[in-house]
């Protein structure tokens, strides 16, 4: 088993970038330009190694290697927006690895492009490449190339010694299990052994609401892989386990005028096999809320009039205050409610969000992160 931290750093030590791994100091697949050119880059360093993986490292400064970390990325769905844009798609997969010197709520997303020995090409047209393209890797560059020559296998002899030096060990997976314990020891932390092999830890602020037992501020990790799992600062989450299974269930908490109530998002279930192999379903649970539209259509335009004077740098009022934190959740509901145009003033909001303080912008990513799972469900 891979330890994806140690597979990062040979990564990076390596060299530069080059026909089987991309570096990126942040990916924004929430915008047509950044989904474009993460689907371009997917698609050339998939041409590029018919034989072996192709990784992109997601939190790394280009010029000097420097590891700033980004936002957890849930990568539940992003095979689906492969697939949808794709010819060929190889399957992605989309990891956050914690390092100990970055905050908790940042991590390096570790992408891994597996091989299918055919030529992936854009499906249809997105931002201003058009559908039919076939990308490769010149250099560190994906480039447009006329597919008409053989691609030799070039790469597999370094892939594999990079990979086979970043195998697991028991040294390292104790050392993970101390850290994760010693530094997670006020938030509850726990941690179960499954098949003799996979390590599972997790911890968060547990409380109990009519018998049942819900957890906030949750981080879970696969220590063996170096892998986080989950991690929320906002939602609330149910955990349960069995000697073969692990089980998490996250909520959201939406609602309108301070009547709020937790609404099941999604199931992720971890499956631990007998073969030292494990594997992870994800079950989009999510029913949207349907709140009375004349509400609504308050709501709505209180909000765009907010905005408004954010635009114009115009000061709010105390009421428009406590409305402005609710801006973001309340935008997703009248998008959900199918005010089409909620999801424009959402991201129209993001720069002057940002500028009020790290909680609202927070609750506006978070926002996001709902419509971007129901979306690609």
């Amino acid at each position: 088993m891979i330890n994806k931290r140690l597979l990062i750093k040979h990564l990076l030590a390596h060299n530069d970038e080059n026909s089987f791994y991309d570096k990126k100091r942040k990916i924004d697949i929430g915008q047509k330009e950044g989904k474009a050119k993460f689907l371009k880059h997917i698609c050339a360093l998939s041409n590029s190694n018919p034989k072996n993986n192709s990784f992109i490292v997601i939190g790394v400064e280009d010029e000097d290697n420097n590891i700033i970390g980004v936002d957890f990325f849930d990568d539940s769905k992003i095979q689906n927006l492969i697939n949808a844009y794709l010819t060929n798609p190889p399957i992605v997969q989309y990891e956050n690895i914690p390092f100990p010197h970055l905050p908790d709520d940042k991590v390096v997303g570790l992408v891994t492009i597996r091989p299918i020995d055919e030529i992936t090409s854009l499906r249809k047209n997105i931002w201003k490449y058009y559908g039919g393209s076939v990308f490769l890797r010149d250099g560190s560059i994906s480039m447009p190339k006329v597919f008409d020559i053989e691609i030799k296998d070039v790469n597999s002899k370094i892939v594999e010694a990079i990979e086979n030096n970043a195998q697991n060990n028991i040294e390292h997976t104790l050392n993970g299990v101390f850290d994760f314990m010693n530094t997670r020891k006020d938030y509850n932390a726990q941690y179960k052994v499954f098949k003799e092999y996979f390590v599972v830890c997790w911890a968060g602020q547990k409380k109990v609401v009519k018998d049942e037992i819900f957890f906030s501020r949750v981080d879970i990790e696969l220590i063996n892989e170096q892998v986080r799992l989950f991690f929320s600062a906002l939602d609330e989450v149910s955990i349960s386990f069995d000697n073969n299974s692990f089980k998490i269930i996250e909520y959201v908490n939406l609602g309108l005028q301070d009547s709020n109530k937790y609404y099941p998002l999604e199931e992720t279930l971890i499956k631990f096999e007998d073969n030292a192999n494990y594997n992870i379903e994800t079950t989009l649970l999510f029913q949207p809320p349907q709140f009375d539209k004349k509400v609504l259509h308050h709501i709505y335009n209180t909000n765009n009039a907010i905005l408004e004077k954010l635009k114009k740098g115009i000061p709010l009022t105390k009421s428009e205050e406590t409305d402005l934190k609710n801006l973001p959740a309340t935008y997703l509901i009248c998008y959900l409610n199918l005010f089409h145009e909620a999801i424009y003033k959402l991201n129209e909001a993001k720069p002057y969000l940002k500028n009020y303080g790290k909680q609202l912008y927070g609750l506006h990513k978070e926002a996001l992160r709902i419509l971007r799972k129901v979306k690609y469900s």
